[in-house]
């Protein structure tokens, strides 16, 4: 079975359910997953792990993510983007400085509110179950950090704009975020996730490409060339290869563990005692 990670640009109007589907026909396995769902409207960067490379899934997950999004003024819906039933219209009336002036106020760190039409589980059931059912429920929020985000274009009733966010970031509920703070109503009406981490739509496959089998996956080596890597001697091997408790003697908190240069796990720092390491992900 192959293993490794493909960089995937999903296409509009199909879920990441929808390409992982795709993906386990061409690759033949049931072993494969992604790092981050993208709404059937988004298109952009999917990561997804194929066999071993599984393991990697929640690493990947916690990178930084770019998108480039739209925001069409004016309405509301009760699924914040353009796809939903419109709830609400607001007449506006703003300039680029303004809406320059509100998108760098996001900077940073805050709270944000989750979507009611997401995945998120509460009690069990999924909100967009409750919302379907007209069941009214209380809307978790989770702390989100935008590294960046700046205007790239107003024409008419669109704003354009790209962002880099944390992990869990809604781009649906910052564009309603932002346009409550232009004192009017958006929803987005595209979505393109440009980059994870260090991966970019330039190294993406479209699906008919992997369906013809024009692809190449990344290894876990080449995914993990950034985090501190040391090669490991007989001795040492013999305990990490049974998920030992280790002295630690790297500098970071994670760190690869190669053995004939393959890397066999990756440890972390144990947090209870800072001068030992433990397991994270093993690939032995």
């Amino acid at each position: 079975m192959e293993s490794g990670i493909l960089i995937v640009n999903k296409e509009k109007d199909m879920t990441s359910r929808d390409v992982i589907n795709i993906l386990t026909k061409i690759f033949n396995t049931k072993k494969i997953g992604h790092t981050g769902t993208l709404d059937p409207l988004a298109t952009g960067v999917l990561v997804v792990c194929i066999g071993s490379a599984t393991k990697l899934c929640e690493l990947l997950t916690s990178k930084y993510k770019e998108y480039i999004a739209t925001i069409k003024l004016g309405i509301k819906t009760d699924t914040l983007d353009i796809t939903g039933q419109i709830v609400d219209k607001k007449e506006f009336n703003l300039t680029a400085q303004q809406i320059k002036e509100v998108l760098n106020s996001f900077l940073g760190q805050s709270i944000q509110e989750v979507p009611l039409y997401s995945a998120v589980k509460i009690n069990g059931k999924k909100l967009y179950e409750y919302a379907r059912s007209n069941q009214k429920v209380s809307l978790p929020h989770r702390s989100i950090d935008i590294k960046e985000i700046s205007l790239i274009s107003f024409i008419d009733d669109e704003i354009t704009f790209k962002t880099t966010v944390s992990k869990g970031t809604y781009i649906r509920s910052l564009i309603n975020d932002i346009c409550t703070k232009l004192n009017t109503v958006g929803v987005m009406s595209s979505l393109v996730r440009t980059k994870q981490g260090s991966f970019t739509l330039d190294n993406a496959y479209q699906l008919n490409d992997l369906k013809n089998g024009k692809y190449h996956l990344l290894s876990i080596e080449d995914v993990l060339k950034d985090l501190e890597t040391i090669s490991i001697d007989d001795e040492l091997y013999s305990k990490v290869k049974n998920g030992a408790i280790i002295s630690k003697f790297f500098k970071s908190d994670l760190v690869c563990l190669k053995y004939h240069d393959k890397i066999v796990a990756i440890y972390q720092t144990y947090h209870q005692d800072n001068h030992l390491a433990k397991p994270y992900k093993m690939f032995i």
